[in-house]
């Protein structure tokens, strides 16, 4: 008698709106049948049932929402009763999730285990450390248990991402080994408001916080209270890139921007100092040996970076054709809840609406983001000391203190510049 529970379809998920209904009660359901429309965060979501029978129950009616593991709805197999329940959920009320929902929201939150943790995890008893959580009791799956143990991490220090603030491995391999608290970004506490004045006479209006724009507070307030940033600028000359993207076009016929120059050189000079693209994983750096291209877009309720993978192995009409498509996707609330996750360098271009240089908040767990501003003619001194007019385009990195210095970074700049002012090099 399975109780079908709301999954975590994005890594910054805590509660989904239940728009519709594609099954009604009575319905047969099959696993793999499409069982509603879900509203997270980030996008609008089919939800597939992993269960098989007659939909015997529904809980929760259109438009409600969900905390992530709260009961949705029943579904009962050939010959099943369902037991009476005293009450049925209420969708704002958090249930405590069974173990199997856990596992799947760790599963679909788009955070996969290390190798490092999963070999912790198979250890028998609790590691050269010993186990440090005999007698503590905590809400934690078994598998975070035998992490937390390997590691020597005490669950008490930790707060759980899971369903009813359940500890995930997810959340143990990135906890500091000793115990000191993660405290994941993604797991913020709410963001304390300074109530405002009330002004006598003025008019005003009560926006309430979407789910997006909530995520969107916790995250950029933890990023800016827990993360040392520090910003390098540089200013790059434009000219070149102006001549060699009318000159691709005309001999392509294809189209790109100066924007997909930018994402294609700031993709191919991350490979060539890689320390920048990284992340901070508390009693380690990681450094990854590709680049999944964060792009912030702006879209009704926010901003949301879905990822282009591998981007350094894409031609610029690849990497065109990826962005417009994410765009245009993300606008729709179409995207798929892997195509946000697993970014490794995120870029932030505000050129588009006049905004001539500006410093963006890193967005954790990555180590660095890239501010691209708009070309503006300014007058410039040339190689003969004469002053001309001139194109140029301010880029400023974001970068996190704890995993790169102002040198690696300054190093990544440097190869950032060669890139956008000789693009030709881009086509090999």
């Amino acid at each position: 008698m399975p109780e079908i529970t709301m999954p975590k379809l994005s890594d910054t998920m805590t509660e989904g709106t239940l728009l519709r209904w594609r099954k009604k009660k009575g319905d047969k359901v099959e696993v793999g049948d499409i069982l509603a429309e879900v509203e997270t965060d980030k996008a609008t979501m089919e939800m597939e049932s992993f269960e098989e029978g007659t939909l015997a129950d529904i809980f929760v009616p259109e438009g409600g929402k969900v905390v992530v593991g709260a009961p949705l709805a029943l579904v009962l197999k050939e010959g099943e009763k369902a037991v009476e329940r005293s009450s049925k959920p209420k969708a704002e009320t958090p249930a405590a999730a069974p173990e199997a929902a856990a596992s799947r929201s760790a599963i679909s939150s788009g955070r996969p285990l290390t190798p490092r943790a999963r070999a912790a995890a198979l250890r028998a008893g609790g590691g050269a450390r010993g186990n440090v959580n005999d007698g503590v009791r905590v809400k934690a799956t078994p598998l975070a248990r035998k992490i937390a143990d390997a590691r020597g991490v005490r669950l008490a220090a930790i707060k759980g991402t899971g369903p009813g603030g359940r500890i995930i491995a997810f959340d143990v391999e990135s906890a500091p080994v000793g115990g000191a608290t993660n405290a994941p970004v993604v797991a913020a506490s709410p963001v304390a408001a300074i109530p405002p004045t009330p002004i006598a006479g003025m008019p005003e209006t009560r926006i309430p916080l979407s789910g997006m724009r909530r995520v969107i507070a916790e995250r950029l307030l933890a990023s800016k209270t827990q993360i040392p940033h520090f910003y390098l600028s540089i200013e790059i000359d434009a000219a070149p890139m102006m001549a060699f993207r009318k000159e691709y076009i005309e001999a392509s016929g294809g189209k790109i921007t100066f924007n997909d120059i930018a994402l294609s050189a700031v993709a191919r000079a991350a490979m060539q100092k890689p320390k920048v693209n990284a992340a901070f994983a508390g009693d380690a750096i990681i450094e990854y040996g590709s680049v999944n291209l964060s792009v912030a877009i702006a879209v009704e309720d926010g901003l949301v970076t879905p990822v282009i993978r591998d981007a350094q192995k894409l031609s610029l009409k690849e990497i065109s054709a990826a962005v417009k498509d994410l765009a245009l996707r993300a606008r729709d609330k179409k995207l798929k809840p892997e195509e946000y996750a697993g970014g490794t360098i995120t870029v932030s271009n505000l050129g588009s609406y006049g905004i001539e240089q500006f410093c963006a908040i890193v967005n954790p767990p990555q180590a660095a983001i890239l501010a691209v501003g708009a070309i503006v003619k300014k007058p410039v001194v040339n190689s003969r000391d004469e002053i001309e007019i001139g194109h140029r385009m301010s880029i400023t990195l974001s970068g996190d203190h704890r995993v790169v210095d102002g040198a690696v970074a300054a190093e990544y700049m440097t190869a950032l510049r060669k890139l956008l002012e000789a693009p030709a090099l881009l086509l090999l």
